[in-house]
């Protein structure tokens, strides 16, 4: 009898192994499946939401499009692997949209990409779908680490209050330029950041210091493999910041 019930228990474990390799086989492939155009609003922080939307920087409608780029090196965004391939790589895209310009800005040190310096373009209508493009650089590749989105997030929002817009996308292209990182914690530093430079410059808002536009709206942008990780970082940081 002994032997018996072991004989159950193994068995019982066993089945309960299998069940937990295929909610996470099933969770990986919902994930993978998720759908160029989708949205999600993740929640809302001093009246902004924050919306996660599967889609790239050239094709985004908004007032402002903010896309990150690392210092550049030769094809960086181009050899895939480690950038993603074209067919996925938003930084392509937008290089293409810019017929190439993107590139060329960056090769010549136009716009080196040191961490945190920006780069603004007030692009021709329909050149993308957004109406003003930022570049934000992120620095040297071989330095990345997620702390730093913080940084990113906070630029991004104090540029957007300067240029007086009421909403903005913002892509990290990080796995664009090849980078691996962990979505969920870049998703949520970026969202930090953002919250916190909005409310400093709400504060000096109130003391008469500076005037501004309010934001209603920030589109995280995820590739179809990342919405899912995106968005649990996102939900995150929202949880942290309206306690």
């Amino acid at each position: 009898m002994e032997n018996k019930n072991k004989h159950s228990l193994q068995i019982g474990r066993s089945l309960m192994a299998l069940a937990l390799i295929f909610r996470t086989l099933t969770g990986m492939a919902q994930q993978t499946a998720t759908a160029v155009g989708t949205s999600m609003t993740w929640g809302t922080v001093d009246g902004i939401r924050f919306t996660g939307l599967v889609q790239g920087p050239s094709s985004t409608t908004a007032d402002l499009q903010v896309a990150c780029v690392f210092e550049y090196t030769e094809g960086d965004i181009y050899t895939a692997p480690p950038a993603l391939p074209a067919s996925l790589n938003g930084l392509v895209h937008l290089d293409e949209a810019l017929k190439g310009q993107l590139t060329e800005i960056r090769k010549t040190g136009r716009f080196d990409g040191r961490y945190l310096t920006t780069f603004y373009l007030d692009l021709p209508p329909g050149t993308i779908a957004g109406k003003k493009l930022l570049l934000i650089g992120l620095g040297d590749r071989a330095r990345f680490d997620e702390a730093i989105m913080t940084g990113v997030g906070r630029v991004a929002a104090r540029e957007a209050l300067k240029l007086g817009v009421r909403n903005f996308a913002l892509a990290t292209d990080i796995k664009d330029a090849g980078i691996s990182s962990k979505t969920a914690l870049v998703q949520t530093n970026v969202a930090k950041g953002i919250v916190a430079e909005y409310r400093s410059q709400s504060s000096l808002r109130s003391r008469g210091l500076t005037k501004f536009q309010p934001l209603s709206e920030v589109f995280l942008l995820a590739g179809p493999a990342f919405f899912i990780d995106a968005g649990s970082g996102i939900t995150a940081a929202i949880a942290e910041l309206t306690q």
